[in-house]
């Protein structure tokens, strides 16, 4: 049985110190591929080192995350856009295709000082999704009317893509949804003893709208919560899902692995 980790920091300081020995446990535990979401500048050489090690194993995306925002989006939007070209135009990320763009999104948990700012550079990166036909990665916190806002100025030509460690209730997954080609990124909180997701996405979201992620090194899934969390602990994500949907581990893993298939268009 195997299964994708959509959503995974591995290139991150975290990891420094025994990320092949954290890719070696992913594998065992039935793991297939790992995504990684770029968050910043700073993060493209980090990715890109990664990639270049488990090179088919650790697939890049291109995006800056709404928190790391601030009055010079203009001028680090136009340093990542090249790596979206075609790979004659721009070297690739150690070799690896761009596969999505992301993390991008709204944030607005914390603060709201760069308000207009987060929402020009997300509106900026959606139009990257439409121009080059690629998945998006979007990260929401509190943010949720002014995204999907955005969202549908363009849900004509968007190629879908991923609500991110979504945490919210039905009616908001549906909301969600209403936008043809997304699907959740369901991960640790699922597992939590406060969560209702266990609860609200069975009477809500149909398992082929979901796919799988740990957000690595963040909230890693009981029964390793506290610890730092990697793409190997997923696997208690996709038993909580299963034993929610009344489905067997083999069946979560096989609908989601087709997700993945078609939201990414990446064999798996």
């Amino acid at each position: 049985m195997n299964f994708i980790d959509t959503h995974a920091h591995l290139d991150g300081e975290e990891f420094r110190e025994d990320l092949p020995e954290v890719v070696a446990r992913a594998r065992e535990a039935g793991v297939s591929k790992v995504f990684l979401p770029c968050v910043n500048l700073s993060s493209i050489p980090t990715m890109e080192a990664a990639c270049r090690a488990f090179l088919g194993y650790l697939h890049p995306m291109i995006g800056l995350q709404p928190e790391e925002v601030g009055a010079d989006w203009q001028d680090v939007l136009g340093r990542m856009k090249p790596y979206l070209a075609p790979r004659e135009e721009h070297p690739t990320l150690g070799g690896a295709e761009i596969i999505a763009v992301g993390e991008v999104g709204l944030d607005f948990y914390w603060t709201r000082e760069f308000e207009r700012e987060q929402l020009s550079a997300f509106e900026e990166q959606v139009k990257w999704a439409v121009e080059y036909r690629l998945p998006l990665m979007i990260h929401c916190r509190k943010a949720q009317n002014e995204l999907l806002r955005i969202l549908k100025l363009y849900r004509r030509e968007l190629a879908g893509g991923v609500f991110h460690c979504f945490t919210g209730n039905g009616r908001e997954a549906l909301e969600l949804l209403s936008l043809d080609g997304f699907v959740l990124g369901i991960g640790g909180v699922s597992t939590f003893k406060s969560s209702h997701l266990r609860e609200d996405l069975p009477a809500n979201v149909p398992l082929s709208r979901i796919v799988l992620e740990t957000d690595s090194p963040y909230m890693a899934p009981v029964p390793h919560r506290g610890s730092r969390n990697e793409s190997s602990f997923l696997v208690s994500v996709l038993r909580q899902l299963a034993e929610s949907y009344g489905v067997s581990e083999e069946e979560v893993a096989r609908q989601t692995n087709e997700n993945v298939r078609r939201v990414f268009r990446i064999e798996v």
